[in-house]
């Protein structure tokens, strides 16, 4: 190897292109941009949702009905057969528990216990939520069930009622 060969093909400060000098740089004339119009100016932008002037998708589409996805309270689902994996029954299975063990990931989150595995030991749970099947599996191996509470809906008077007098 050879110290003058070290660096060979690499171009530690490379120029920038230059552009609209002439037919013989490459991108002489136009310098890329196309003909005239308004691309081919400074400082001209298009909105990525711009489709030439046909009515765009997004004010093409219906926008009719609810999405309750903004306002749905995230629920994991835990299984039978991961409770009778990780916990040996002599503890009362809770959400905090759970997360322990990694079985759910978010803090703010309701649980739901589903799933059809045989259970060979007592379980007791508080959680939000359990399956038929599973709450029935549950109550044949003997254990328990508590139902935690959810968060209370917001209630609204949209009809501006106001309480009669007594």
């Amino acid at each position: 190897m050879d110290i003058s060969t070290v660096n060979q093909g690499v171009n530690k400060k490379k120029s920038s292109r230059r552009v609209g000098r002439g037919p013989g740089s490459g991108q002489g004339k136009t310098a890329g941009r196309g003909s005239n119009g308004q691309g081919s100016r400074a400082g001209f932008s298009m909105s990525p949702a711009f489709e030439g002037g046909q009515m765009p998708l997004a004010r093409r589409i219906p926008k009719r009905g609810f999405n309750n996805k903004e306002f749905a309270e995230p629920v994991e689902a835990v299984t039978l057969a991961n409770i009778v994996r990780y916990f040996d029954g002599t503890q009362v299975i809770t959400p905090e528990l759970l997360r322990e063990k990694g079985l759910i990931s978010g803090k703010r989150v309701y649980v739901k216990i589903i799933g059809n595995c045989e259970l060979d030991k007592k379980f007791d749970f508080e959680v939000h939520a359990v399956s038929k099947g599973s709450a029935k599996l549950i109550e044949q191996a003997g254990g328990k069930i508590g139902i935690l509470p959810k968060k209370k809906p917001v209630v609204k008077n949209k009809m501006k009622v106001k309480a009669k007098k007594a």
